[in-house]
């Protein structure tokens, strides 16, 4: 995986002003090879995985929109987390005026405190020194 190092530009945070590691995204990989590869790995036909991966990611968003913890076997957990202005008083709290986002969150599969999907990452950084 490469990375590069860029200098933090937010002034609001802590290391405002210093230098961090961000991973560089060389490709991306789209939907139709990666069913072709599932398809291919497994012995099943394109539309199975096809069909398969659209019934997963259905009842997937159905459950993380309804606030659940959804664990993908072999993958992880995922969960929706809400991002959210501070107010001082509690009765002065409006969902509607003071939550800005929601982000998914995935915390990978672990067995016996080792994730497989990081396993094996070797780092390389980018040419870009850094970037401001």
């Amino acid at each position: 995986m490469k990375y590069r190092i860029k200098k933090e530009t937010k002034p609001t945070l802590p290391t405002f002003g210093k230098y961090k590691a961000v991973a560089v995204h060389q490709q991306e990989i789209s939907g139709r090879q990666v069913i072709k590869e599932a398809a291919r790995r497994s012995g099943l036909h394109e539309g199975d995985i096809t069909a398969a991966l659209i019934s997963v990611a259905e009842v997937v968003n159905y459950h993380l929109r309804t606030g659940a913890k959804v664990h993908i076997p072999e993958w992880g957990h995922a969960k929706l987390e809400i991002e959210s202005e501070k107010v001082d008083k509690l009765e002065d709290f409006s969902a509607k005026k003071h939550i800005r986002n929601v982000r998914l969150h995935f915390i990978p599969e672990s067995y016996c405190g080792s994730q497989a999907l990081y396993k094996d990452i070797h780092f390389e950084k980018d040419k870009t020194v850094y970037s401001e």
